[in-house]
């Protein structure tokens, strides 16, 4: 059985790698190549890239696309450019806009992750022929052909899980992270080892179609006449002060408020229905309890009634912590956290692990704190 856990041997084995023009998709596909494999990669242009040309940090446009082209010419492998401009706008950037008009805080890069990659793109992969669709997250991928069970990168630093919550089961069977035993500082030994042009390339810190991170100004761009003025109260209703539209706030801002008071004041609900921007003390900001909608439940187990003990992260960059889940009917769910957490958004995603196992999770609907201010 080759690396990939296939029976054939690699050479009898086409891949298809997602090529992002970055340095972990990159080693990705050499790692592949190195090891024998049939690698084909294909890179996607996702949108308008005129803004991003010349920015680095930036992925799947440009100049990006210029240096998965010319890694792929390297290492000896196919490559091929991919318009979905017009799905990446439908799928991620419209309900981008439509969240923050909604009061929430999205997570693009799931949502492109659910659509676009782990949709579109690895049907296109099978088109290919390819058997699987290999890309350079740091996520570990155990089990067999069809009982693929996800774990997060052996690097907390770099795990990515919280992205990929949403993967079906059938799609992580398909399925193929290489990097996901390894560290940051292991795939750029790897990128040299290789002498791979992006051995030294920065990571992207932006989401790819904000450029300078100016998310209103994107918002205003999709969505005309987003950023409507209104007011600014306190937990009573007192009107403080005004703000220059909701899609410029989101919970747990203190700063650029406008208000002055004696003690900080931090934005706690934004309602999108009356137009106000909601602030209060930093205990305003505790949440107990998390409702989700979207379920994604990809545990052996299923997901019972009467409450699940799990793990969950509601930020990407946080440890999980320990939670109770209730129920999935109608792909909603509640969880309640055993201790309170302070700026949860709805917009964002809880999800959830059995130690280090990627369990699953949903995007939070709505939150209830601990106490009544």
């Amino acid at each position: 059985m080759n690396t990939l856990g296939f029976d054939a041997a690699p050479e009898d084995t086409r891949v298809v790698v997602a090529m992002s023009g970055g340095v972990d998709s990159s080693v990705t596909a050499a790692l592949l190549k190195d090891q024998g494999y049939d690698v084909v990669g294909i890179t996607l242009q996702l949108y308008d890239h005129g803004a991003a040309v010349q920015r680095k940090g930036a992925c799947c446009a440009g100049q990006d696309i210029h240096d998965a082209r010319r890694v792929a010419e390297a290492i000896g492998i196919p490559h091929y450019v991919l318009d979905y401009e017009s799905r990446f706008k439908d799928s991620v950037m419209e309900e981008f806009a439509d969240s923050y008009l909604r009061g929430e805080t999205p997570v693009p890069c799931v949502r492109c992750n659910q659509t676009v990659k782990f949709r579109d793109l690895l049907e296109t992969a099978e088109d290919l022929g390819a058997v699987a669709l290999a890309t350079g997250h740091y996520i570990r991928r155990e089990g067999g052909l069809d009982n693929a069970r996800l774990y997060r990168g052996k690097n907390s630093i770099k795990d990515q899980s919280y992205f990929l919550f949403a993967t079906t089961q059938e799609q992580a069977n398909y399925l193929r992270f290489p990097l996901g035993g390894l560290s940051k500082d292991e795939t750029r030994a790897l990128a040299d080892k290789y002498n791979l042009a992006v051995a030294a390339k920065p990571e992207s810190q932006d989401i790819c179609f904000v450029p300078n991170g100016n998310y209103a100004s994107v918002i205003e761009r999709i969505r005309p006449g987003a950023g409507v003025e209104g007011d600014i109260v306190d937990l009573h209703g007192t009107v403080l002060g005004r703000h220059s539209g909701i899609i410029n706030y989101t919970i747990g801002q203190r700063r650029g408020l406008g208000i002055a008071t004696g003690s900080p004041l931090y934005v706690v609900r934004l309602d999108p229905e009356r137009n106000r921007v909601v602030v209060g003390p930093a205990e305003a900001l505790l949440v107990s309890r998390v409702s989700l909608r979207e379920m994604n439940w990809i545990g052996d187990e299923p997901l019972g009634m009467d409450g699940t003990e799990v793990m969950v992260k509601v930020r990407s960059t946080q440890e999980p912590m320990k939670a109770t889940v209730f129920g999935a009917a109608d792909n909603w769910a509640e969880v309640h956290l055993d201790e309170p957490e302070a700026g949860v958004s709805p917009g964002q995603a809880c999800v959830m692990y059995d130690g280090d196992r990627l369990l699953g999770g949903g995007w939070i609907a709505g939150t209830e704190a601990p106490i009544t201010l």
